[in-house]
């Protein structure tokens, strides 16, 4: 019987949509979808759970799915004994103490003794108790930033991601209890078989990733100034140099981090360098 790595991912969301689409990006393809509960992949010994997210940790702690593609913040939230494998870089967000603005908070020890709304109750009481201060905690399933505007809460304990949400509802971030990001999260008991798999997966998704944060650039360049352009560029070990048609011209080619490159431009431009062109790469593997 072939040996098949079960993956829990959200079963609808934004988190849902990005896992797919990582998965995809390395090449496996998922039969069907949203509209099953398991769906196997084409060309990969693997199967997809869909699942509340809520409901992913404990599955993968008890072995019905073999790993998870979750929250970090969820794993924290449910406390349960995952080993994590891999950051992936999206759905990156914060667990916040957010309150009214024009609050005076002098720091967390304005949360002694108030009331605080919040769908993460373990992890704020866990914030509480490390800062050794008591507050009321109100659990809330959702829309937890109009809590203070309707008089239930002095302060909530929400996830933020670009804060607008706080912003249209009057409040302020004031502390962060945990960042988090997206990540594979496995079973402390994986059988042999399935770590082979999940290290192929896991080899496949770094390459992925690797790629999204790089870019190929290439640029036509004197030959008197490629010695300075080389010495700027931050690339992957050396740059590759090749003549062009055209006397006295060469073609300077490189990988480097896209941030990296606005930071350069200007230096690459003075130095010389024309037609630069940046390409996105699908897959690099060092």
């Amino acid at each position: 019987m072939e040996t098949r790595l079960k993956v829990a991912v959200q079963k609808s969301g934004r988190l849902l949509d990005d896992s797919i689409q990582l998965l995809k990006e390395c090449g496996i393809h998922i039969d069907n979808g949203k509209q099953q509960l398991r769906a196997p992949a084409r060309n990969f010994p693997l199967d997809v759970l869909y699942l509340r997210n809520s409901d992913i940790p404990q599955y993968v702690q008890d072995g019905v799915a073999d790993i998870g593609i979750v929250g970090e913040n969820t794993i924290v939230e449910k406390g349960k004994k995952l080993v994590k494998v891999l950051p992936l870089g999206f759905s990156k967000c914060r667990l916040s103490i957010a309150v009214p603005k024009n609050t005076n908070y002098p720091g967390a020890s304005f949360l002694d003794g108030k009331r605080i709304a919040t769908s993460y109750p373990n992890s704020l009481r866990q914030f509480l108790k490390e800062k050794q201060l008591n507050a009321e905690i109100h659990e809330i399933a959702g829309s937890v930033e109009i809590a203070p505007n309707i008089g239930l809460a002095d302060a909530i304990c929400d996830l933020v991601s670009t804060g607008s949400t706080l912003f249209k509802n009057g409040l302020e971030e004031k502390d962060i209890i945990l960042q988090s990001q997206a990540c594979i999260a496995r079973t402390e008991d994986l059988s042999a078989d399935k770590m082979l798999l999940l290290k192929q997966l896991v080899f496949r998704i770094e390459s992925v990733l690797k790629a999204r944060k790089n870019k190929y650039i290439l640029m036509n360049a004197p030959n008197d100034g490629i010695d300075e352009i080389v010495n700027i560029l931050p690339g992957m070990k050396s740059p590759t140099v090749m003549p062009l048609a055209e006397a006295g011209w060469s073609s300077i080619h490189t990988v480097i981090e896209e941030k990296r490159f606005w930071e350069i431009i200007d230096e690459l431009k003075d130095a010389g360098a024309e037609g630069i062109l940046v390409a996105p790469i699908e897959k690099m593997i060092v």
